[in-house]
C-alpha cells in the first residue's frame, strides 16, 4: 500500500511538472520540433522569416498578401539613424565593450513608452475610436470624442502623428499606398486606415498640421491585419532589433573606446550654483 500510494505521489508530480508551463506554440520532442503544429524541416526553406513570425504570434500562415503588408511595416521600422536614443546606445554600448548581445539588449530596453511605444498607443486610440464607430457613432464625430478626451488625460501630442525630424515622414505615403491598395483588393478592409486619417484630420484644425508619422500608418497597419496593441509595439521592437544589431556590429568594426553622446570637446550645459569652495569653518 505504501509503494502504491508512493507510485501515485511520484505520478503526481511528475503530471504536475509536465503542466507547469503550457503552450500552444512548440511542441518538442525527441528529434522532433513543430511550430504550431507545423514541422520545423518543412517550415525550413518554405517560409520566410515575416511568415514564421504571423505563424508564431497568430497561429496560423498569413497569406501572401498579409505577408507583404506586414513585412512592408517592418522593414519601414528599421532604423533611423545615430540620433535615435535606441541606435546610439547600441553603439555607445560596444565601445564600454559589451558584445553584441549586450549591445543589443541595452537597446531594446530603452524602447518603452516614450521611445519605442507610439504605435501601440496610436492602436489604442484608434480601438477605441472604432468602438465609438460601431456603436454607430459617425467616424468624425466618434474621433473628435475620443481624441479630446485622450488630449485631456495625456495632453495635447496625439501618438502617431508629427515626427520631431521630418516634416513629413518619408515613410508614411508609401505605407499608406500600400495598405489602401491592400484594402481595395480585399486583403484587409480598411477601417483602421481610416480612423487614422480621420485622426489626421482632427489634428488639422488647429493652427499647424500634424502628419501621421511611421508609428501611426504602422499601428493602423498592425491593426488591419489583426494585431492586439501591445504587438504593435513588440513587432517594433523586433523591426528597430535589425537597425540595433547593424549599427552594434559597425561600431565594433569601426572601434572606439567608451564614447558618449556627444565629442568630448561639446560641452554640456551646466545649470547648479556657481563654482565655490569650502570654508575652513563651516559653524
Amino acid at each position: 500500500m505504501k509503494h502504491e500510494n508512493s507510485t501515485r505521489d511520484a505520478e503526481a508530480a511528475l503530471q504536475s511538472a509536465e503542466q507547469w508551463w503550457t503552450t500552444a506554440i512548440t511542441d518538442i520532442t525527441p528529434g522532433s520540433i513543430r511550430l504550431r503544429g507545423y514541422p520545423i524541416e518543412q517550415l525550413i526553406g518554405r517560409v520566410s522569416l515575416v511568415d514564421t513570425i504571423w505563424l508564431m504570434l497568430r497561429g496560423e500562415l498569413p497569406s501572401a498578401a498579409q505577408s507583404a503588408l506586414l513585412e512592408a511595416a517592418m522593414v519601414a521600422s528599421v532604423d533611423h539613424g545615430p540620433q535615435a536614443p535606441s541606435i546610439a546606445i547600441s553603439r555607445m554600448a560596444v565601445t564600454c565593450g559589451l558584445s553584441l548581445n549586450g549591445a543589443v539588449a541595452s537597446a531594446v530596453n530603452v524602447l518603452g513608452d516614450v521611445h519605442g511605444g507610439a504605435g501601440e498607443q496610436a492602436l489604442r486610440l484608434y480601438r477605441a475610436i472604432d468602438v465609438e464607430v460601431g456603436k454607430g457613432a459617425p467616424l468624425a464625430a466618434a474621433t473628435a470624442e475620443v481624441c479630446t478626451a485622450w488630449q485631456a488625460e495625456n495632453g495635447r501630442h496625439l501618438p502617431g502623428f508629427g515626427h520631431r525630424f521630418h516634416p513629413i515622414d518619408p515613410r508614411t505615403p508609401r505605407l499608406l499606398a500600400l495598405g489602401e491598395a491592400a484594402a481595395a483588393a480585399g486583403t484587409i478592409d480598411g477601417r483602421f486606415l481610416q480612423i487614422a486619417r480621420a485622426v489626421e484630420s482632427y489634428l488639422g484644425k488647429g493652427e499647424k498640421r500634424v502628419p501621421m508619422n511611421i508609428d501611426g500608418v504602422t499601428a493602423a497597419i498592425y491593426g488591419e491585419l489583426g494585431f492586439d496593441a501591445p504587438l504593435a509595439r513588440g513587432l517594433f521592437v523586433l523591426s528597430r532589433g535589425v537597425g540595433i544589431l547593424a549599427h552594434a556590429w559597425e561600431q565594433s568594426q569601426i572601434g572606439g573606446r567608451i564614447k558618449g553622446p556627444m565629442p568630448t570637446h561639446i560641452p554640456y550645459h551646466y545649470s547648479g550654483v556657481p563654482a565655490r569652495d569650502v570654508q575652513d569653518d563651516q559653524s
